[in-house]
C-alpha cells in the first residue's frame, strides 16, 4: 500500500513521536512493539480502505484524519490481541482521543470494514459491531448496566445518533441524525427517525444509502 505525505520507513517513528508529544512519560520499551505489528495493522487498514468508496484504494494518507484515526485503532487493537501490552495500547488510544476526539478503546472488536466520516465526539463502548459500519460525529454506542448493543452488518449511524443498552440494530438499519435508542431494536433495512416519547418511527429508504459508503 502506498503511504502518502510520509516516507514509509518513518511511519513507526512518526507514531512514536506523536505518542511522546501527548504522553511524555519517559522511556517505554513497549513502543518497540509498533515496529513488530505495523505490517499487520497496515494490511487491515488496506483491506478497509479498499472497500470505502470515497477513498482511493491502495493509498493511505497519514494526514487524512479519518484514515489516520482508523489506522491508530487497528494498530492498538492488533498489538493488544497479540501482546496484551497495556502501556503502548493505552498511549495509542490516548493518541486517537487527543488527535481525533474519538473514544474507542483498543479492546473493542471493530469489524474488518468500517467508515468514520468525522471522528469528533464518537464514543464506542464494548459492544458487538457488524461489518460495513458507517459512523459519524457525535455517535454514541453505550452500555446500560450489563447490557450492550448488538449492531449487525450494513448499518449507518448518522451524526448525533445513539444506541444504548439492549439494542439490536438490525442488518441494513440506518439511525437518522439525532435518533437515540435505549433498550430498543430497529427493523432490518429501515431508517429510524426520532419519535414522540422516545419511540422511534421507521421508514424505508428511497435508495441504497450504504452504496454511498462502500464498494461491496
Amino acid at each position: 500500500m502506498k503511504i502518502v505525505n510520509l516516507d514509509p520507513s518513518r511511519l513507526a517513528d512518526y507514531l512514536r513521536a506523536q505518542i511522546v508529544a501527548i504522553a511524555p512519560t519517559g522511556p517505554d520499551p513497549e513502543l518497540g512493539l509498533i515496529d513488530t505489528h505495523l505490517p499487520e495493522a497496515l494490511a487491515r487498514l488496506e483491506r478497509c480502505i479498499a472497500s470505502i468508496r470515497m477513498w482511493r484504494a491502495g493509498e493511505f494518507d497519514v494526514l487524512h484524519s479519518s484514515q489516520h484515526c482508523t489506522f491508530v485503532y487497528y494498530l492498538a487493537n492488533t498489538i493488544w490481541r497479540h501482546e496484551r501490552a497495556r502501556s503502548v495500547c493505552t498511549k495509542l488510544f490516548l493518541l486517537n482521543k487527543a488527535h481525533h476526539a474519538i473514544d474507542c478503546f483498543y479492546e473493542i472488536a471493530l469489524p474488518e470494514v468500517f467508515f468514520i466520516g468525522h471522528s469528533p465526539g464518537i464514543v464506542l463502548a464494548k459492544a458487538t459491531y457488524g461489518n460495513r459500519l458507517a459512523i459519524y460525529q457525535g455517535v454514541t454506542v453505550g452500555r446500560n448496566g450489563d447490557a450492550a448493543p448488538v449492531i449487525e452488518d450494513d448499518v449507518i449511524l448518522y451524526p448525533g445518533s445513539a444506541a444504548i443498552g439492549a439494542c439490536r440494530i438490525a442488518r441494513g438499519s440506518v439511525l437518522s441524525q439525532g435518533t437515540r435508542l435505549t433498550d430498543r431494536d430497529t427493523e432490518a433495512g429501515m431508517i429510524a427517525f426520532p419519535g414522540a416519547g422516545g419511540v422511534p418511527v421507521f421508514g424505508r429508504p428511497g435508495r441504497d444509502l450504504l452504496g454511498d459508503f462502500f464498494r461491496e
